[in-house]
């Protein structure tokens, strides 16, 4: 099995924020088939070593279409705990956030952790061209957690759920890695968030 390494991370804290890593070793790469086409890929984000993303947030833009130019999925977060972790939501005091690139609109959700292990797979909820009409492309994201339960985001609902990645060789999602859409300034079509894909790690 081949082993890639990856060099670059970055950490935003939860209540305490475990050591960082410099470098951190995944074996899988989950991908989906209906990502949006625009925007260009960001750096690959790795959890701490030694822990794997139990929860998720998303930021998301709820402009309505015939309000304005909606952008629908703008980002997520993955946070990340420890293997010793307990895996009732509410004991997860101890957690480190990471995130790839992320839209320039929307709020941040609430966390929503697996009732026990980590997340395992993903599902993209995203809209095709609209054509003249106003394009969101990625709208919500559901994961599958490792102890058979599912997570669905807290997103928007235009588009169609596609396939389910893969899932997860080794312990759990450790990392991700999306593709932004740059803003397009005041008459410009934006999309923001397209797509997106998660590294594993055993």
């Amino acid at each position: 099995m081949q082993i890639i390494t990856e060099l670059r991370v970055s950490v935003q804290a939860g209540e305490t924020r475990p050591e960082r890593s410099i470098s951190r070793h995944y074996i899988s790469e989950l991908t989906v088939m209906n990502g949006g086409r625009w925007g260009s890929w960001g750096h690959r984000e790795m959890c701490p070593t030694g822990t794997y993303a139990a929860g998720f947030s998303l930021k998301v833009d709820r402009t309505y279409a015939f309000l304005g130019d909606s952008t629908a999925l703008n980002g997520i977060r993955l946070h990340c705990v420890n293997t010793n972790a307990s895996g009732f939501p509410h004991s997860y005091d101890n957690y480190a956030s990471i995130h790839s690139d992320v839209g320039s609109w929307g709020r941040w959700t609430d966390i929503k952790w697996c009732p026990s292990g980590f997340l395992t797979a993903f599902q993209l909820r995203v809209e095709g061209s609209q054509g003249a009409g106003d394009d969101t492309a990625a709208n919500n994201i559901r994961f599958k957690c490792s102890g058979r339960s599912f997570l669905l985001g807290d997103g928007t609902h235009w588009g169609d759920w596609g396939d389910w990645s893969n899932m997860c060789e080794g312990k759990g999602i450790c990392g991700i890695k999306t593709r932004v859409e740059e803003p397009h300034g005041t008459w410009g079509d934006d999309t923001a968030l397209n797509d997106m894909r998660m590294f594993c790690c055993s």
